[in-house]
């Protein structure tokens, strides 16, 4: 397996504390069977993009792993102004081994409509979207619809592989499954971020797909697509997204684990609610 998610490099965010545990995770993740790891720190304003520091800590798992893990530097990067500016004007520097593959996330609570235009931005400047762990933000939970959106444009799906089996609440759990069950996840990953809360677990959520939607699928989600994406390589052929261009609505809704929500009927309202949030506000959310 390859795991493209994880937070191993030591001290540059909430992820592994020390050098230590970052071994400890990556020698974890070697006995599930995984054989490459992304080292996916964090780009926000909280935790910014260290260059040099996370290139040193980088440099010296790698020597220390050698023969053990191999792994490929990218980051988990935070949909900000900022960001978004620096990597259209500085093409692929935060993708997966600066090969295209972009891991992107948003702020949990809130997902300005008119983000996708700034998602196309990305785009235009030769990156491939990789949206992380969709299921388990509350923004989109209650208008899923914009995932949907964003992959009929061309956006991938990373889910996070204890979401499937309730690791994270029963919202993320229900709406990851849903996507399983449409074929609309394209990574499954473990986010590891330490030994304990967080570790990093693949194999459990591997079995899972398994179980689920068959050993093609977990190959799929856990070996082919991660190779492309760490290889820079042409996107494979995926099976068919079930309801993605015939825009059926999720199953999944909101109300059911948090109670109904202006955002809820807004989600429930499908391509009328989409509809009104082509009017181009980028520049005024993300203008400088």
């Amino acid at each position: 397996m390859i795991d493209i998610h994880q937070h191993l490099i030591w001290g540059v965010d909430d992820g592994s504390p020390d050098l230590d545990t970052s071994l400890s995770m990556a020698l974890e993740a070697a006995a599930e069977g995984v054989t490459h790891i992304v080292c996916s720190p964090h780009a926000s304003e909280r935790y910014p993009y260290q260059v040099q520091l996370i290139e040193e800590r980088y440099g010296e798992l790698r020597g220390l792993l050698e023969g053990q893990m191999k792994l490929s530097l990218a980051c988990d990067f935070h949909m900000t102004a900022e960001n978004i500016y620096d990597a259209a004007a500085n093409p692929l520097r935060y993708s997966i081994d600066g090969k295209g593959y972009l891991l992107i996330e948003f702020a949990d609570t809130s997902i300005p409509p008119h983000i996708s235009d700034a998602m196309v931005m990305l785009q235009s400047a030769g990156y491939t979207l990789v949206i992380t762990h969709p299921e388990r933000y509350s923004a989109l939970l209650g208008q899923p619809e914009m995932l949907a959106e964003w992959m009929r444009h061309g956006s991938l799906v990373q889910v996070t592989a204890g979401s499937l089996y309730g690791r994270f609440g029963k919202a993320a759990e229900a709406f990851s499954n849903e996507l399983l069950e449409r074929n609309w996840i394209h990574f499954l990953a473990s986010d590891g971020h330490n030994m304990t809360g967080r570790p990093p677990h693949l194999k459990k959520g591997y079995d899972y797909v398994v179980q689920k939607a068959g050993a093609e699928a977990a190959r799929r989600l856990c070996e082919t697509n991660p190779r492309a994406a760490v290889n820079g390589d042409p996107w494979p052929a995926q099976p068919e997204p079930v309801g993605l261009w015939e825009r059926i609505p999720l199953k999944f809704r909101a109300r059911r684990f948090y109670g109904a929500t202006e955002r809820d009927d807004d989600a429930n309202c499908g391509d009328e609610a989409s509809s009104v949030r082509k009017t181009g506000l980028f520049k005024r959310l993300f203008g400088r």
